[in-house]
Parts: structure tokens; sequence; C-alpha cells
């Protein structure tokens, strides 16, 4: 059975409000209230306890309000049993003052700077009253005085530096999330490009085959539509595979495609042989297993060289290096076009040079992601080079 919220909350205050007559009745009714006899008045602060999750800041004064008023009593006891000058009642004060530190660090902990000092010094000024009904001298009291304000700075002080990391944790977590958000977004961005940008390429340029031979060589022309509708299957096969994949609840239980991999590249090649580009291919080395990150970036990386010497080289053919030797895996693509300059620096469409497009700062990213190395730029001699070097995890070797 579950209680109502209003029933919590009026039995949490009730507990709350019988401290500040619990403590009082206990010290009236003991004959010495001293030692162990205190015991009791103490244990009955646990009856705040709960309200302190809620409003930690009346929590606090009900506290302070029940110990001063066993302290009065507790003073007046003492003072009827004892001559001046016995150190009777020290126990008292200082359960009381260990309670107060708590519930100053506590507060300190769950609200404001300015209202966590402005809890620690009505504490303070509680205390300082309630030690000043101690038959004690001047010098007694200024030491005590001096301890009890010590307790309480260092009170406030753990209390503040847990608020303070709990906030700088908060902070981390959300930093965190934005980041992995950012991190996929550019993910996607990368995908996105370097599948549509190599397909929209080798669809243009086969419309255009296609277009020019239409009435002089119809099965050339017949042949460059069978390659576009080729190509565009695949491209929305992938686009919805990326959509069902996004749109799930379940990231997980999305149906996923096995990634590209340099396996693959045959395929990537004779699709851009239909497009008019010869590509030479070369692997170097031995052929062994790559972590799929691995695999998905050097064949991303080899699909986008190949579409901007598709779009953008103006000649008809490029040479492509897989080298598998030595510690990392490196790609290369290379082609001889004639040197063109733009703004960018690079062959046409800014994403060809320094680094100013889209294809150019998704290798990049790619290659930055697994630690790599990346240059892309012309070649002296005319042409453009895109090489990277990604490094292989000595258990993939």
């Amino acid at each position: 059975m579950t209680v109502p919220p209003a029933v919590t909350r009026a039995l949490t205050w009730a507990a709350a409000l019988a401290y500040l007559a619990v403590p009082t009745a206990v010290v009236l009714h003991t004959a010495e209230p001293t030692g162990a006899r205190l015991v009791l008045p103490v244990l009955s602060a646990a009856l705040v306890v709960p309200l302190f999750p809620r409003r930690p800041g009346a929590a606090l004064a009900v506290l302070l309000a029940g110990s001063a008023s066993a302290a009065v009593v507790a003073s007046s006891r003492i003072a009827s049993l004892y001559p001046p000058g016995r150190g009777v009642g020290w126990q008292l004060g200082q359960a009381q003052a260990l309670l107060a530190g708590l519930a100053v660090a506590y507060v300190a902990a769950t609200r404001r700077p300015r209202a966590a000092a402005a809890a620690a010094a009505a504490t303070l000024a509680v205390q300082a009253f309630s030690l000043g009904l101690a038959r004690t001298g001047a010098d007694v009291y200024v030491s005590e005085l001096v301890v009890l304000v010590l307790t309480d700075a260092l009170a406030w002080t753990a209390g503040h530096l847990l608020r303070e990391r709990r906030r700088h944790a908060r902070e981390l977590r959300s930093r965190e999330a934005a980041e992995a958000v950012t991190t996929e977004r550019l993910r996607i961005a990368r995908e996105l490009h370097d599948m549509v940008a190599h397909s929209i390429g080798v669809i243009t340029i086969q419309a255009g085959v296609g277009r020019r031979v239409a009435g002089s060589r119809p099965e050339e022309a017949h042949r460059a539509l069978a390659a576009i509708e080729s190509t565009g299957k695949d491209t929305l096969a992938g686009l919805r595979r990326m959509l069902v994949a996004l749109r799930a609840d379940d990231p997980e239980a999305a149906p996923r495609a096995p990634a590209p991999g340099l396996a693959d590249l045959d395929r990537l090649v004779a699709a851009t042989a239909g497009a008019g580009v010869r590509v030479g291919l070369e692997r170097r080395g031995t052929p062994r297993g790559l972590p799929p990150d691995v695999e998905l970036a050097a064949y991303r990386i080899v699909q986008e060289g190949i579409t901007n010497v598709v779009r953008h080289a103006r000649t008809d053919a490029c040479r492509v290096v897989v080298d598998l030797s030595g510690g990392a895996v490196g790609v290369e693509v290379t082609d001889d076009g004639p040197r063109l300059p733009d703004r960018a620096g690079g062959r046409g469409d800014g994403s060809r040079g320094s680094g100013a497009g889209y294809g150019i700062t998704g290798m990049r990213e790619r290659v930055a992601l697994l630690h790599g190395e990346f240059t892309a730029g012309p070649r002296p001699g005319g042409g453009f080079r895109v090489a990277a070097r990604l490094p292989a995890p000595e258990e993939s070797r």
C-alpha cells in the first residue's frame, strides 16, 4: 500500500517538531543530566533527519531550537545539583556541536553558498548562546568558542566541496553527452557524404554518357542506364539501412548490413570504371584481420579519393595503393590530372586542396579519430594525391 505524499509530509514535519520537546523533556526528568543519561536526548535528533532532504534549512532550524532548549534546561539542572566550576554537561554540548556540524555540512552540500553561509552563522550563534549557559570562566568560553568556529567552518567547507564536486560531475556528464551527440552527428554526416557523393558522381557521369550516345549507340546508353539503376539501388539500400537504424528505439536491435571494407574495393573499382575512370588497384603486404573501424575508414578514404577524381580531376585514370605491410594500414589515391588552381588551392570544388571541402574534412576526421596520419594536396607535376596511414592495434595483427 502506497502512502499518500501528503501523509508522508505531515508525518515528517510532526516527527521534526517533536524534537523541540523530546530532548528538553528527557533532560528535565533526568536526575543528573550527565554521562550516559544524555544518550537519549542526542539520539532523539534522528526525528529531524527525514526533514533534511525536503527542507534542509527548516530542519537545521528545528535542530538548533531543540538543542538550545535542551541546553537551557540542562544548564538549570546542573546548576541546582553541582557547585560552580564543576565540568559537568560537556558531553551534551559536544554531542550537539557534532550534530550541528553534520547538519551544516548537509545544508552546504545541497544549497547555494550564501544560504549555507547563513546557516553556518546561525548555527554558530546558537552554539555561542548555549555555551554561555555553562558555568565556566572567560578563558574556557573563548577557547571552546574558537573550537566551535573551526568546527562549523570545517563542516561548511566539506559540504561546499561536495556540492562543487557534484556540480562538476554534472557538467562533465552534460559535456560528454553533448560531445557524444556531436560525434554521432559528424559520423552520420561523413557516412551520408561518402555514400551519396560517390553514387551521385557515378550517376551523373553515366547520365551524361547515356544522353550523348542515346541516338547513335543505343547499347551504350542502355549500359549507362543499367549502371545508373544499379548504383541508385545500392545507394537507396544504404540510406534505408541508415534511416532504420536512426529511427529504431533500440539501435542495437536495428538490422545492420556488414560495413564495407578493403575486400569491397574491387566492386568499387568496377563501378568507377563504369563511370569512365579506370582505377589501378595495387595491394601490398599480407592480408590480415583488421578492426571494423579501420576497415571502414580505409574504404571510405579510397571511395572519397576516387569520387574526387571522377568529379573534379578531368582525367580518365587514377591509382590506388593499399599497403598492409608493417604496423599500420596505408592507403593512397593519386591521379595525373591537370593542375587547376582555385580559391582553396586545390582542384575546382574547394574539397581538393588544403582541406576546405566536406570530402577532405571527412577523411581527415576519420583518420584523426583513429590517431592516424593524413595528407591531401596537389602533386608537384600535376594531379592530386590523398594519403592516409591508420594504426592497426596489436591484437589485430
